[in-house]
């Protein structure tokens, strides 16, 4: 077996989950309890992933921060222009995109020089980032969905990687979200990997059992986000606190940003979700004040409700907690 790059007296890691839920407090706690969290770098300015990285050094406990990759592809006009049409119709005003949106990706690099842990999502950021991370004593991680992009990552000097199944919740990874169904679990995902990094397990993952058995078919660690929403230090909304305990289904869907992601089923994923184009990130700036609005209403049926196929699974309490019920 590989030496594993991440050393964990309990082999869980907490997944970065932008946009609210993964707060300081969460990743210092799963630190704390002896696994491992990670900052979301993902829609903050780089003064406050700055600021965020400052205060998990000043508690002096391992940390990771994920970055989203730039994408690199146009989405179709013609089908954005169309989609925007349609949600103008029914929302009134929606977000302009701006031309390029990048996510201060050079900055965040950056501010991840020398953080133990930095992972990506959404492709394979460039050699020259990967390098220079590594000669600031970084650790690497680079997140698949597919033995294809795992070689890929591989190749371009990934240290360990995250295999990201279809069953997990929130944005897919996936380098090339055409035609991506999510149908795929982690322990088949697993099995499919080389092994000549360390892998991280994710997708599906509710339970004690559940990541024992990924542990067993080879994974290093499992990496859960669903089970950490309902922590006491998630920065979880409460609509979708409460949409959690209900009893709703899962589905992919690309309404809210233009990019496929597992969610709960509700009437925007039924109404918008037909016609949604691959668009990321400018159908997330379409939405941002739409699901913005329902957020503070409280309306779960057009709030974004990230979750994985073992969301049932999710109870509130201390992180530490939680992540201890996971840990085999």
């Amino acid at each position: 077996m590989l030496p594993s790059v991440i050393e964990l007296s309990r082999p869980v890691v907490a997944a970065p989950m932008a946009g609210g839920p993964s707060t300081v407090a969460l990743v210092i706690a799963a630190a704390q309890a002896g696994g491992l969290g990670f900052l979301a770098a993902g829609y903050k300015t780089p003064s406050a992933v700055a600021s965020e990285i400052s205060a998990v050094r000043a508690a002096g406990v391992p940390f990771g921060l994920n970055i989203f990759v730039p994408g690199s592809s146009s989405p179709d006009v013609a089908l954005f222009r169309e989609y925007r049409a349609i949600l103008e119709r029914d929302f009134g005003a929606v977000g302009t995109p701006p031309p390029d949106d990048d996510d201060h990706f050079a900055e965040k690099l950056r501010l991840a020089a020398g953080v133990p842990f930095v992972s990506f999502t959404f492709g394979l950021p460039p050699g020259s980032a990967i390098a220079a991370l590594k000669s600031a004593g970084s650790t690497v991680i680079l997140t698949v969905t597919s033995a294809d992009e795992a070689r890929q990552a591989i190749a371009a000097g990934a240290d360990a990687l995250v295999a990201q199944a279809g069953t997990a919740g929130g944005h897919a990874a996936v380098f090339d979200p055409a035609g991506y169904r999510g149908d795929t679990t982690a322990p088949a995902l697993l099995g499919t990997m080389p092994r000549d990094v360390p892998i991280i397990a994710a997708g599906g993952t509710g339970t004690a059992a559940d990541v024992r058995a990924l542990l067993d078919r080879g994974a290093v660690a499992v990496q859960a986000g669903t089970a950490f929403l309902l922590a006491d230090e998630a920065g979880t909304r409460a609509a979708h606190r409460e949409a959690l305990t209900g009893a709703r289904e899962t589905v992919i869907t690309r309404a809210f940003t233009g990019r496929p992601a597992r969610a709960l089923r509700n009437r925007f994923t039924d109404v918008y979700g037909p016609h949604a184009p691959i668009a990321y990130p400018a159908i997330h700036h379409l939405t941002a004040p739409i699901r913005a609005e329902a957020a503070r209403r409280g309306d779960p049926e057009t709030l974004h409700l990230w979750a994985g196929t073992a969301y049932p699974e999710a109870r509130p309490g201390p992180a530490a907690d939680i992540l201890h019920a996971l840990a085999p």
